[in-house]
Formats: C-alpha cells, structure tokens, sequence
C-alpha cells in the first residue's frame, strides 16, 4: 500500500469527503461475483452457501440465515455474529465496516449505509462521499423498509418499527420509530407477557 492510500483511508476514517478516484485501490476488496453467485445458489446447496457467505463477509459467525438477493458494495466490511436472521432484499453499503452483533434479525428491504454525500453540488464531483461505520449490538429487531444511516449505534436488545430512518444512535431496550427514528418507550418485563404490537405508535409485524 503506498503513502497515498494510507493517506485516503486515514481521511475515511476520520469521516472526511473522499472521491471515487482516491478510493479506487480498494476494488479488489469488493465481492461482486461472489454475491451474485451466492444470490443464484439454490436453496438445497447449503454448504456451498455457507462458503460463499465465509468468502464474502469479513466475518460471519454460526448459524447464519441470509435470504437472498442480498446486496453489498463490499461484503468484506461486513462483520456478522452468531444465530443472524437477515430477510430478502438487505442491503449493505459497507464503504467501512458495518458490525452486526449475535441474535439480530432484521426484515425486508432494509438499508445499513455507511455513506453518505455532501449537500454542495460541487463537492460531489467524482462521487464525493463521506463513511462513518455501523453499530448493530447482540439481539437488535429491525423491521422492514428501515434504513440505517452512517455512524450509526443500535443498542442491545432494541426493536426498530418498520419504515423508519435511523439517524442517531438508539440506546439498548428501547423501542424506536419513525422518520426520524425516535425512542418511543423502553422495552420492561411487561413485553414477557403481551405482545408489542398494537401499542400506540408500533407498526404490527415485520
């Protein structure tokens, strides 16, 4: 890796604008031909699947479910814990890393972007983008159509309802909603005995 390089990745991680041009040496990372070929494995290849997530992810942990098509800009940025239950259409824009703790779900058409872009026209020139990294801690439920932006933590154990955009972080045991997501009440010993749903403000299912 050359001066340069270390240079531009210093600024990623500092979550300062960089260019398509400036991060180009790292293609070689993306898992392009390995997502899409695990989006066209049959269901019955279960080990072959299996491979392909171990190929693609920079980690996965056991008993993993990813239903495909599943979409990434990497792959290798990707850091998955154990029992992950990820639904179709789950997209992960893994600029830099997106880390996704034991025990997660998450439902259709949901969205983890790491970047973002400038709002001055002219600072988008060349793709100008800025990456923050993702934060999804152990037993997280996120629903449908949520779209999780860059620099984001969601604490242990929360629920985030479906079709909301998730902009700051999300403190552990809470439920959160809405554009943007807010903390509409904690989870407590109640939610053992009575389903969630239905309470004012909680989207039903997934």
């Amino acid at each position: 890796m050359t001066h340069a390089h270390e240079e531009v990745l210093a600024r990623i991680a500092k979550g300062l604008v960089y260019t398509e041009s400036e991060a180009a040496f790292q293609a070689p990372r993306r898992r392009t031909e390995q997502i899409f070929e695990y989006n066209h494995t049959p269901p019955s290849e279960v080990e072959r699947r299996r491979s392909l997530l171990v190929a693609i992810f920079g980690s996965v942990g056991e008993r993993t479910v990813l239903l495909p098509p599943f979409h990434a800009g990497f792959g290798s940025n990707v850091h998955i814990g154990d029992d992950f239950f990820g639904n179709v259409n789950l997209t992960f824009v893994d600029d830099v890393d997106i880390r996704i703790g034991n025990g997660v779900m998450i439902a259709p058409s949901v969205t983890l972007t790491t970047t973002g872009h400038p709002v001055h026209p002219s600072r988008r020139t060349d793709f100008g983008r800025f990456s923050e990294p993702i934060v999804i801690e152990d037993k997280v439920w996120i629903g449908s159509n949520v779209v999780v932006l860059p620099g984001v933590r969601i604490g242990y154990g929360s629920v985030i309802g479906a079709g909301s955009v998730v902009s700051r972080d999300i403190p552990p045991m809470t439920v959160a909603v809405g554009t943007p997501c807010r903390v509409v009440r904690p989870i407590t010993d109640e939610d053992l005995t009575a389903r969630t749903a239905g309470r004012e403000g909680e989207p039903e299912g997934e």
